[in-house]
C-alpha cells in the first residue's frame, strides 16, 4: 500500500478507522469522509473530511475533489459509510427502507461516481465497499437493511463489468463485526465467533492492493467464525 492514495467513508466509525490505521501502517497516504462533524480522536496521519453528506452528489463531488487535492491524486475508495435497522414489515414503518437505501445504496453510489474521474486517473484505480453477509439471505426484521444492502451487492457487479480493465471493482461481505454497538446489542451473544474490525480491514486492503490486480467483481465474504 505503500504511496497509495486512499479515502475512506464512513470514515470516522470503527469499521473505517480500522482500514485506516491499516492502510496508514502499511504506508498509504488516508483521507476520511464521514457525515459526522471534524474533531474526533481519529487515527494519526489521516486527513478528515467531516460534515459531508455522501447522498448529496454535489457534495459527494466537491469532497472527491477535496480528498484529491489533499493526497496528490486518488487510487482507491474504500466504500464504509452506511446504517443499520431491523425491525419487523409488519411492526415498522416503511420509512426506514427510505433510509436505509440513502444510508447504504446512495451513499455507495454516489461516492463512487464522485471518485471515478480520479479513479481513472490512477494507474491502478479500485474500488472496495463494504456489503452485508446477510443480504445474501435475510433474517426477519432484516428486510429493508438487507435490501439495501444487496444494492451494493449489485452495484458491485454493475461497476464492475462498466470498468473492467480500467478500475477493479470489489466488496467484502462480513458477518457481525465485532464493534462496540453490537456488543451491547446483543449482550448475550458470542462475540468470539464474530469478525473483527481489524480482520475486516486487512480484507479490504488485500482487494486493494497490487495483489488482487486480476480480481474484479467480486463479493467476498469475510465471516469471522459465525
Amino acid at each position: 500500500m505503500t504511496r497509495k492514495a486512499i479515502v475512506i467513508t464512513g470514515g470516522f466509525g470503527v469499521l473505517g478507522q480500522a482500514v485506516a490505521r491499516a492502510a496508514l501502517a502499511g504506508g498509504a497516504k488516508v483521507a476520511l469522509i464521514d457525515f459526522a462533524p471534524e474533531g474526533r480522536d481519529l487515527p494519526q496521519g489521516a486527513v478528515p473530511f467531516g460534515g459531508v453528506d455522501l447522498s448529496d452528489p454535489g457534495q459527494a463531488e466537491a469532497a472527491m475533489k477535496r480528498v484529491a487535492e489533499a493526497l496528490g491524486g486518488l487510487d482507491v475508495l474504500v466504500n464504509v459509510a452506511g446504517g443499520f435497522v431491523w425491525q419487523t414489515l409488519r411492526d415498522g414503518d416503511l420509512a426506514a427502507w427510505s433510509r436505509m437505501f440513502t444510508l447504504n445504496t446512495l451513499t455507495c453510489a454516489a461516492a463512487c461516481r464522485a471518485a471515478l474521474p480520479h479513479l481513472l486517473a490512477s494507474p491502478a484505480g479500485r474500488i472496495v465497499s463494504v456489503g452485508a453477509g446477510g443480504a445474501v439471505k435475510a433474517a426477519a426484521g432484516m428486510g429493508a437493511y438487507a435490501a439495501s444492502k444487496a444494492g451494493v451487492h449489485r452495484l458491485t457487479e454493475s461497476l464492475a463489468e462498466e470498468l473492467k480493465g480500467r478500475v477493479t471493482v470489489n466488496a467484502v461481505l462480513p458477518s457481525i463485526i465485532d464493534t462496540p454497538a453490537n456488543r451491547a446489542d446483543m449482550p448475550d451473544a458470542d462475540v468470539a465467533a464474530w469478525v473483527t474490525p481489524g480482520e475486516v480491514a486487512q480484507a479490504i486492503l488485500w482487494l486493494a492492493s497490487d495483489a488482487a490486480s486480476g480480481v474484479t467483481g467480486a463479493l467476498l465474504p469475510v465471516s469471522g467464525r459465525v
